[in-house]
């Protein structure tokens, strides 16, 4: 049988939920692989007034190498949380939908999570009931070591070519359209037509 396996991820990307949501195959997120720094796993984009900005998790002993993701803690040393959240603000609350899901998403930034891999998975799961999005998928109790048959997606250079239907941007009187911001991006503009706009990216 073939798999889909996933890295856990701080949002993800619109590729990455494209193909969480168009896979026919069984998914599994794999929170024993090694950490890849500047990715995805701790790291998201959003669109601001001034462009593209990055928002990272601040991580405890990240440099660590072939460190298992399900060992990574979070460091609260200094407050990304109130920062993260602020540019969220920022960025979206003239947004059509911001009203809609701020009360979803705002709980992330004021509680804390001891785990990497847990704060990704609330936040995984909160994201499928916001989008009406009926997915089944398993997280590994270990490594997963990838077949033939299997679609793996968790190299450093995650997926390959993609192509996301251009959707309203709140900054799109002064920036150039941007394709594959992070999740957060689409479901802001587009709300309840999120999972469909999903199902429409082309991923190769």
């Amino acid at each position: 049988m073939s798999r889909t396996i996933l890295p856990s991820v701080y949002w993800g990307n619109i590729e990455y939920w494209a193909r969480l949501v168009q896979s026919d195959e069984a998914c599994i997120i794999d929170p024993h692989e090694h950490y890849i720094k500047r990715s995805m796993r701790n790291r998201t984009e959003i669109m601001t007034a001034n462009g593209v900005m990055p928002l990272s998790v601040h991580l405890c002993r990240a440099n660590r190498p072939q460190t298992p993701m399900c060992d990574l803690r979070i460091d609260y040393s200094k407050r990304w949380q109130h920062q993260h959240w602020v540019a969220i603000l920022s960025a979206y609350r003239s947004s059509p939908y911001f009203d809609l899901y701020a009360p979803s998403i705002e709980p992330f930034y004021t509680r804390r999570y001891d785990s990497l891999v847990e704060y990704n998975m609330e936040i995984l799961e909160t994201l499928l009931r916001l989008m009406g999005v009926e997915k089944r998928f398993s997280v590994s109790g270990s490594y997963v070591a990838a077949t033939d048959a299997d679609t793996d997606f968790r190299p450093k250079h995650f997926g390959g070519e993609v192509v996301v239907p251009e959707y309203f941007q709140l900054f799109s009187d002064r920036m150039p359209f941007v394709p594959n911001l992070s999740i957060l991006d689409l479901l802001m503009s587009e709300g309840p037509s999120t999972r469909d706009l999903l199902k429409r990216v082309v991923v190769r």
